[in-house]
């Protein structure tokens, strides 16, 4: 089980800001939690799939909700996703072995490691999702058919509740948003408590040291194409942004992107839609990438991921594109994350063409 140190969970976070997709969370405020955490003398530990025993209880903990500021400063001293996870400790009665990233974004990637060093567990080196994503049923948990409940819950002001039982993933997703919307925008959960053999059928092994690689890249480098290159991927566009629009929509940020091309990309303009994490992009109003495929802004000028409200007019900006992990482009996967789960009325339109070498 590897030790980590402030520069490790540094790589983490950026690698995972790019993973976000525009969502996720922010950068400088995960980097900022861990960081407390260590100066209040917290160790992170991560543990790769195998050292994790099949007959004990792990559970991801994470928040849920937009990313468009609060006006509602959080009341509860202990953190809400902590919370969450202490409680449906308790109500499992079973001290829970680790935590569980359940994406791969600079906050809930954060707040899974702040958690878990807080309990005094490692994290896992896998997650569920290889990416951020926006609702609570996009995960390989949904597709491998992993209960979401029971599940714990609490808000900023220190309301902690816990779902017993729950019909579904969308159930659970439909129930949470709303907690999240009348407390604010979000909520800490802690939900997929299972045993370590379920887990280790049902999350991308090595998730964790991949987003490590792709932020120790961009650590040391501001060339875009260098990190795109470091999460298999590559440059979609380039151009400055002319509009971006969002709103808060039932404790979600959508919203558009619009970009006028510069340099090769001179002449043509590029959309971007999200729902916290970007899901489609147009080139001149075709369709350029869609998700599952991950789609991610960084800034021209050193190449650090942009989520989606930061996004401002003016900014100058790469777009750059990755492969899903594998379980995604699946009939199952496409069901649960492609367009088509959006309202949109199109397939997948994979990166695979745009690629040099097969994924």
């Amino acid at each position: 089980m590897r030790v980590l140190n402030e520069s490790d969970l540094e790589h983490i976070l950026l690698g995972c800001a790019v993973l976000g997709t525009g969502g996720g969370g922010e950068f400088k405020q995960g980097l900022e939690r861990v960081k407390t955490d260590l100066k209040n003398g917290k160790e992170f530990r991560l543990a790769n799939l195998n050292e994790v025993p099949d007959n004990v209880m792990v559970a991801s903990p994470y928040y849920c909700g937009s990313l468009t500021p609060s006006n509602l400063h959080e009341q509860a001293q202990t953190p809400q996703e902590l919370l969450s996870f202490i409680a449906l400790q308790q109500y499992l009665s079973e001290k829970l072995f680790a935590a569980v990233s359940t994406e791969l974004g600079a906050g809930n990637t954060a707040v899974a490691l702040s958690v878990a060093a807080n309990m005094g567990i490692p994290l896992v080196d896998g997650d569920p999702a290889g990416r951020s994503v926006p609702e609570l049923q996009h995960t390989i948990f949904y597709l491998n058919n992993v209960s979401i409940a029971p599940l714990g819950v609490a808000t900023k002001s220190g309301d902690v509740i816990i779902v017993k039982e729950v019909a579904n993933h969308l159930r659970a997703e439909e129930i949470v948003r709303s907690i999240a919307v009348a407390s604010g925008g979000t909520v800490g959960v802690t939900d997929h408590p299972m045993r370590g053999k379920v887990l280790k059928t049902a999350v991308i092994a090595g998730a964790i040291s991949r987003a490590e690689t792709i932020g120790a890249v961009l650590k040391t480098t501001s060339d875009y194409e260098k990190v795109a290159e470091a999460g298999g991927g590559c440059v979609l566009f380039m151009g400055e942004v002319a509009k971006s629009c969002w709103k808060d929509e039932g404790g979600f940020t959508i919203g558009e992107i619009h970009l006028t091309g510069a340099n090769d990309y001179k002449g043509s303009i590029y959309k971007i839609w999200y729902k916290n994490e970007h899901l489609m992009a147009w080139r001149d109003n075709q369709i350029d990438i869609t998700t599952p495929d991950l789609i991610c802004i960084l800034s021209e000028k050193d190449a650090m991921p942009v989520i989606n409200p930061q996004c401002t007019t003016g900014m100058k900006v790469a777009v750059i594109g990755c492969p899903a992990s594998k379980e995604w482009r699946t009939e199952v996967g496409l069901a649960a994350l492609g367009p088509r789960s959006f309202g949109f009325d199109c397939d997948y339109q994979p990166i695979a063409a745009k690629l040099k070498r097969r994924f």
